[in-house]
């Protein structure tokens, strides 16, 4: 998936499984990878790093792939971490991942088809 200057291998997290797991108890994850959530709806969304052993940066866009929020969350973090408005995708990358691509709040993602909520694989997306 493209990301500002960047192209990102995401896995998709779709299932409450999947959404619950996340990246917890990994030690590290490639610089170009990261990991997309979707949601069926737009909705506040609210994630927190529990288990989760290295800092991500979450990217939070509405059901046309415009970024509403970008926040920093830091590993082990209980304190929940929410979209400033509704969102229907979150995006987590490596900490400092968003500054080297140049996204910003108000940019448009091309969302997948295989990351779309609508999707019904859960292949990896590109």
């Amino acid at each position: 998936m493209q990301i500002g200057n960047r192209n990102f291998e995401l896995e998709v997290a779709r299932t409450q499984a999947q959404q619950e797991k996340g990246l917890m108890e990994r030690d590290s994850m490639p610089a170009d990878h990261g990991m997309i959530f979707t949601f069926p709806e737009e909705q506040v969304l609210s994630f927190w790093m529990k288990n989760t052993r290295f800092s991500l940066d979450i990217i939070f866009c509405d059901s046309k792939g415009k970024v509403v929020s970008i926040h920093q969350m830091k590993a082990y973090d209980l304190t929940n971490t929410s979209s400033d408005y509704p969102a229907r995708y979150a995006i987590e990358l490596n900490k400092d991942a968003t500054t080297g691509t140049g996204v910003k709040v108000g940019d448009v993602l091309n969302i997948p088809s295989a990351a779309r909520a609508d999707a019904a694989t859960t292949a990896p997306a590109n």
